[in-house]
């Protein structure tokens, strides 16, 4: 089969590779879909010591069961497999089973490929009219829903409902737009990338700003760097709540003696829980996560040119989506 391999910093190569096989239980998935996330990225520059190269990548991934009597089925796949039977699993907190594993991290290939094996209770049916490049999104939105349900948990009843999302990429507009299904209609997305700033403006309908001025009861840091975290610490009204989902460095920015004495909560979120995954799968289907028409498609032969874009900042839509048969 043909795959995007991570072969070492800022090199990828498509090639041959053997194909995908799969441990009992599992199925051969024929993937039609698969996005750029921004851990791809990490791994790409060197950043993630998980992912040593040569490695496929690819975790947000959508297509059909290639055999058996299941053949053709239409599925979105939760990259995240667990044990199931720890704690963490049997109380629903799943993203926290000390055994996890996720494609695209060893000892899971992923994919950026035209095939990938995994457990058939990761696979979420995907209805005949929805596209499975819609259906690739649901890995990223997950995440997203997994931070804004959790955010919303923790903020106190009395408070206002409005937020701010730092960052406009894939993981923020997402954040914005499961805040809104959630019933927060005031949601400002502060992003610096002039282009990326119009395309959320202009092709996604959000509230969009360079930077943004106030406070809010709400925060989502969908970046992770140590400026976002500065801003998320001056933004965030006391009493109110900072949802950390970006991962893009490890330390720095947290004001923590405003934090304190305004009595902020800071809470890490990590993907996303299996019912986070099948919730928001069902949005999508219903529409309620808007027209999702916003990812940028282009062949996985393609793909090592889409990442030297998105490193040098040229793409202004959220997401490209990488399509392995085209």
């Amino acid at each position: 089969m043909k795959a995007l391999v991570y072969e070492g910093v800022e090199s990828l190569a498509f090639r041959d590779v053997p194909m995908a096989s799969g441990r009992a239980g599992e199925y051969l998935i024929r993937i039609q879909a698969s996005g750029i996330c921004g851990s791809d990225m990490h791994a790409y520059l060197g950043h993630d010591n998980r992912r040593p190269a040569p490695l496929i990548l690819g975790h947000e991934a959508a297509g059909v069961i290639e055999d058996g009597p299941q053949a053709g089925r239409r599925i979105t796949i939760n990259p995240l497999v667990t044990c199931g039977s720890c704690a963490a699993c049997t109380a629903g907190r799943e993203n926290l089973c000390s055994s996890r594993q996720i494609i695209s991290m060893p000892p899971r290939e992923g994919a950026f490929a035209q095939f990938v094996a995994i457990p058939e209770s990761n696979l979420v049916n995907v209805p005949d009219e929805v596209p499975l490049e819609k259906a690739a999104l649901a890995e990223p939105l997950a995440v997203s829903w997994h931070a804004a349900r959790l955010a919303l948990e923790a903020l106190q009843p009395e408070m206002e409902r409005s937020a701010l999302v730092i960052g406009g990429g894939a993981i923020g507009l997402a954040a914005a737009l499961a805040l809104r299904a959630m019933g927060i209609e005031d949601v400002s997305i502060q992003e610096p990338n002039d282009a990326r700033r119009a395309f959320l403006a202009d092709c996604c309908n959000q509230q969009v700003v360079p930077e943004f001025q106030g406070m809010v009861p709400l925060v989502v840091d969908a970046v992770g760097y140590a400026a976002t975290r500065a801003a998320a610490s001056v933004a965030a009204a006391p009493g109110g709540v900072i949802a950390h989902v970006g991962l893009g460095e490890d330390a720095g920015g947290l004001d923590i003696r405003r934090m304190t004495l305004q009595e902020i909560t800071f809470i890490g979120t990590y993907t996303y829980t299996a019912q986070d995954f099948r919730d928001t799968a069902q949005a999508i289907f219903d529409g309620r996560l808007g027209p999702l028409d916003w990812p940028e498609q282009r062949p996985l032969s393609e793909g090592a040119a889409a990442f030297r874009d998105l490193r040098s900042g040229a793409v202004a839509a959220p997401k490209i989506i990488l399509d392995p048969w085209a």
